[in-house]
C-alpha cells in the first residue's frame, strides 16, 4: 500500500515537514543520565528512520515544576551545549525537532510542587503550594525562558504540554482551580494563563518557530472541560500564536485507560475531527495508532492534518522508513504493553522496548557484523528463541531454528488469545515475516535432541517453561485443567476457580468472563465498558459505565496473604484489576488449596475452611524452566546458552525474553 496522505509534506508557513508522522514525546529518561552522546543516538536514529517532526520528552521549565526531582531542563548554558548536540544529529540526517515543555503542576512528585490550588492530587503524596499572582508570573517566566533557551539549542520548535492533567490543564478544570481571582473563576479566567503563555513564548521565539499547544480534547474526570470550552481554548490558542494543536487524551488520575494495549486502535481521533473545522491550523491527532495503514486511513478521512506516534517509533526507529519502501510488514509493532517504556519511566528505569531493547541502548548495543560466522542452533521459538535467532542471523551466522510444534511464537501464541491483547497478534506476524525474509533454517515439528545439535557450534536453548503442579488433591470426578488447556478450547463450567493470580491468572480470568466481540476490537463496547462519554453531552466526557454481563462466575484466587494483582504492570495493573472487578470477579489472597472434588474447591481462608462450588479449577500456579534437554547436553560436556523462561521461569516476561536473546546473540 502507498501512503499518499501520510507521505505527503506539511507546510507550516516558515518551514515544511517531509511527511505527516509525528514522533510523540516520551520520556526516556536518557537527559536525566548525562550521557548526551547517547541521547543524540536515540533522537538521530528516528530522524534518520524518516519521522517527519520529533518532539522530545517533557523537560522541566524549572525546578518546582520537574515530574520529579532532578528531571532534565535547559538551565545553564552546558544545557544548551548539550542539547545541541542532539539538534545537531537530528538535523544531520534531514529531520525536525521539538522540544516540549512540561510543567507537571501538582502532579510533581516533590514536596515544591505548586499549583492553582493547595488541592493534592490524587496519584501524588505531596500537596502542591497554591501559587499566588507573582507566582503564577515566575512559572510564565521561567517557560518562556525554556523555549528560548530550546531555540538557542538548534531546536526547531516547542511543545506546549497543556494536556494530561498537567500545570496548564490544572487551571482549566474547576475542580482543580477555584480560585477567585483573574486566573479563577469565569472559563475565560483559568484559560487566561495557556493563552498568555502562548502569547508570550511567540513574541520571545519570533515568527519562524514551531509551536504546537498540547490540548487536552477529553480529560475524562469529573468536573473536566466541555467540548464548547475546549473549541474556545484550542481558538484562542490559535490566535495566540500557535503553529500547531496536538491531542492530548485524559488525565493521569482519570480512571478510563487511554494508551494501553486494551484501548481500540484510533480511539480518539473523533474528537480531532471534531476539532479540525473549528480551527485553521493543522491538527494533530494521536493515541493508540500504530501502523502506517491506520494512520494512512485516518488522514484520507480528514480527521487530523498529521498523526502523532510515541511508542513506535520505541519499536522501530525505521517506521516511516518501512513504510515508504514498501516495507510496511517489517515494521516491529508497538504492541502497547507498557512494559519497558513507561513502567520503566515510573520506576524510575531507562526507557526501552520488550519489541525493541535496542531503544534508548543504540550505542550499547549495536548490529555489528560477526568475525566468523558460527553454526548456530537455537532450540524453541518462543520470543527468547526468535530474537536470539533472527539476531544471530543479522550478524551473518549460519542459524538453525527448532521448534516441536506446527508454529513459532510458543507462549505468545497463548496470549494473543487474550481478549485485549489482540496486538500479540501483529506481533507474531512480524516475527513469522522476519524469520521468513531471513537467512534462518526454520524446522518445524521436531524436538531436537543430542544427536541433532552435535555439529553446532554454539546451542542455544529457548525450550521455555512447563506449568507448576501445586499437588492440588483432587477427586477423579473433579475438573481441574491447565490454563493452557483452557486457552486452547477446553470446555469450562460456569463457575470457575483459578487458582494463581499472578499476570497469567489474570489474563485467565479475563479469558473467562468474556463474551461477545472484544472491546478492544469495537469502540462503542469499549467505550460502554469503561464509561467513556461525549465531552459536548458531559464535562470532562465520563458517562456512566455499563460492563457487559460476564460469562462466568469466577474466583481468582492466591495463596500471598495480599492483595492480588501486585505483581502487575505499574502503569497497567489498575486496569487489570478494574476491568475484572467490573465483571464481578472475586479476587481473594491468603488462600489455602485444600482439595477439588466434583462438588468444587475447598479452601482455607482466614482461619475458615469453605466449599467453592465451582464446576472448574484452572491452575495458574506458575511455571518451571524447561531443562530436560539442558541438563542432557551438560552432561555430555556440551556449552550451552540457556535463556528466557529455560532460565528463569518465575512469571513468563516476553521483555526479559528478548532482551536475553538479543543481547546473547549480539555477543557471539
Amino acid at each position: 500500500m502507498s501512503y499518499p496522505h501520510l507521505l505527503a509534506p506539511l507546510n507550516l508557513g516558515h518551514v515544511t515537514l517531509r511527511n505527516r508522522v509525528m514522533m510523540g514525546s516520551m520520556h526516556t529518561g536518557l537527559e536525566e543520565r548525562g550521557d548526551w552522546p547517547r541521547v543524540a543516538a536515540f533522537y538521530a536514529a528516528r530522524a534518520r528512520g524518516g519521522a517527519g517532526l520529533i518532539v522530545t520528552g517533557g523537560m522541566a521549565p524549572n525546578e518546582e515544576g520537574g515530574v520529579f526531582p532532578g528531571a532534565a531542563g535547559l538551565y545553564t548554558a552546558q544545557d544548551i551545549a548539550n542539547h545541541r548536540g542532539v539538534t545537531d544529529g537530528v538535523h544531520a540526517e534531514g529531520g525536525l525537532i521539538a522540544m516540549q515543555i512540561l510543567h507537571a503542576g501538582r502532579y510533581a512528585y516533590g514536596p515544591k510542587c505548586v499549583g492553582p490550588s493547595a488541592l493534592k492530587s490524587p496519584i501524588s503524596p505531596f500537596p502542591p503550594i497554591a501559587l499566588d499572582g507573582p507566582g503564577i508570573e515566575k512559572q510564565i517566566s521561567d517557560m518562556v525562558t525554556a523555549a528560548v533557551r530550546a531555540r538557542e539549542a538548534g531546536y526547531d520548535g516547542v511543545e506546549i504540554m497543556g494536556s494530561e492533567g498537567y500545570f496548564l490543564n490544572q487551571f482549566l478544570a474547576e475542580q482543580t482551580n477555584p480560585r477567585d481571582d483573574d486566573w479563577g473563576g469565569s472559563y475565560e479566567n483559568r484559560m487566561r494563563l495557556p493563552v498568555e503563555l502562548v502569547s508570550r513564548i511567540r513574541t520571545a521565539v519570533g515568527a519562524d518557530f514551531i509551536l504546537i499547544y498540547r490540548i487536552s480534547l477529553i480529560d475524562l474526570v469529573p468536573g473536566g472541560s466541555t467540548w464548547l470550552q475546549v473549541v474556545q481554548l484550542g481558538r484562542a490558542i490559535e490566535a495566540a500564536g500557535a503553529s500547531m494543536l496536538n491531542t492530548g487524551i485524559g488525565w493521569h488520575e482519570a480512571r478510563v485507560p487511554t494508551i494501553a494495549t486494551s484501548v481500540p486502535r484510533a480511539a480518539f481521533t473523533w474528537l480531532t475531527a471534531r476539532l479540525r473545522p473549528e480551527v485553521s491550523i493543522p491538527v494533530i491527532t494521536s493515541n493508540r495508532i500504530n501502523t502506517p495503514d491506520l494512520a494512512e486511513t485516518i488522514l484520507a478521512a480528514g480527521q487530523a492534518d498529521m498523526v502523532s506516534m510515541a511508542r513506535p517509533f520505541l519499536a522501530d526507529p525505521d517506521f516511516v522508513a518501512k513504510a515508504a519502501s514498501g516495507r510496511t510488514a517489517r515494521i516491529a509493532p508497538c504492541i502497547a504493553c507498557n512494559q519497558a517504556c513507561l513502567d520503566h519511566t515510573f520506576s524510575g528505569k531507562l526507557t526501552s522496548c520488550l519489541v525493541n531493547p535496542r531503544a534508548c541502548h543504540e550505542l550499547d548495543l549495536p548490529v555489528t557484523p560477526a568475525a566468523l560466522a558460527l553454526r548456530i542452533a537455537v532450540v524453541g521459538s518462543g520470543p527468547a528463541g526468535l530474537s536470539a535467532a533472527l539476531e544471530a542471523d543479522r550478524r551473518g551466522h549460519l542459524v538453525t531454528l527448532f521448534e516441536s510444534a506446527d508454529q513459532i511464537g510458543g507462549q505468545l501464541n497463548l496470549a494473543a488469545k487474550i481478549p485485549g491483547k489482540e496486538e500479540f497478534l501483529g506481533l507474531l506476524d512480524w516475527f513469522k515475516t522476519e524469520v521468513a525474509g531471513s537467512g534462518i533454517t526454520l524446522r518445524l515439528k521436531e524436538r531436537a535432541n543430542e544427536a541433532t545439535l552435535a555439529d553446532f557450534d554454539e546451542v542455544i536453548l529457548a525450550t521455555g517453561v512447563t506449568p507448576r503442579d501445586p499437588g492440588l488433591p483432587s477427586t477423579p470426578e473433579a475438573q481441574v485443567l491447565a490454563y493452557a488447556d483452557v486457552l486452547n478450547g477446553a470446555p469450562v463450567g460456569r463457575r470457575v476457580a483459578v487458582i494463581g493470580a499472578g499476570g497469567i491468572g489474570f489474563d485467565v480470568a479475563e479469558f473467562l468472563v468474556h463474551q461477545g466481540i472484544s472491546p478492544t476490537l469495537d469502540f462503542a463496547t469499549w467505550a460502554a465498558e469503561w464509561g467513556v462519554g461525549d465531552p459536548a453531552l458531559t464535562p470532562g466526557g465520563l458517562a456512566e459505565p455499563a460492563p457487559h454481563p460476564a460469562a462466568r462466575q469466577v474466583w481468582l484466587l492466591q495463596r500471598r496473604a495480599e492483595k492480588p494483582g501486585r505483581g502487575l504492570g505499574k502503569t497497567t495493573g489498575w486496569i487489570h484489576r478494574a476491568a475484572l472487578a467490573a465483571k464481578g470477579v472475586q479476587m481473594w489472597g491468603g488462600v489455602s488449596y485444600l482439595g477439588a472434588t466434583e462438588q468444587g474447591l475447598r479452601i482455607a481462608r482466614d482461619g475458615q475452611e469453605q466449599m467453592l462450588e465451582v464446576d472448574t479449577v484452572v491452575i495458574c500456579a506458575g511455571q518451571l524452566p524447561e531443562r530436560g534437554l539442558a541438563d542432557r547436553l551438560i552432561a555430555l560436556g556440551r556449552a550451552v546458552h540457556i535463556i528466557g523462561g529455560a532460565d528463569v521461569a518465575a512469571e513468563l516476561d516476553a521483555k526479559r525474553a528478548i532482551d536475553q536473546g538479543t543481547r546473547l546473540a549480539a555477543r557471539l
